[in-house]
């Protein structure tokens, strides 16, 4: 009866001991389709919106979302500095130059 409740004592804190690396694990598999879809969008927007927008040129967000999705799928996930820069490229084109591309698309300026 002692081994069960041993058992039963070490359940939560197994499933906490290892909690760390399924959000790391999460985390790395939702970057990719993140990275996939921020280099689609570049590869879709209009060349003349970036300049609009007053961002760089198309083919270097190209390259950077291009080069980061690289670094997301390449490396091993959050531990890696290489796949933290690939990620905030990533990020820095979804949450700074996408709305400004968008917002000159629909021609609001």
């Amino acid at each position: 009866m002692s081994a069960l409740a041993d058992i039963s004592k070490e359940s939560p804190v197994q499933l906490l001991y290892h909690l760390d690396g399924y959000i790391m694990m999460a985390s790395w598999i939702a970057a990719i389709p993140v990275g996939a879809y921020a280099f689609l969008h570049a590869a879709r927007s209009r060349p003349d919106a970036f300049i609009a927008a007053e961002k760089l040129t198309k083919p270097a967000w190209l390259g950077i979302t291009g080069g980061g999705l690289a670094v997301l799928l390449i490396f091993e996930g959050p531990l890696s500095l290489f796949w933290i820069s690939g990620l905030v490229a990533v990020l820095v084109y979804l949450i700074d130059v996408r709305p400004s591309l968008i917002e000159v698309q629909r021609g609001r300026t």
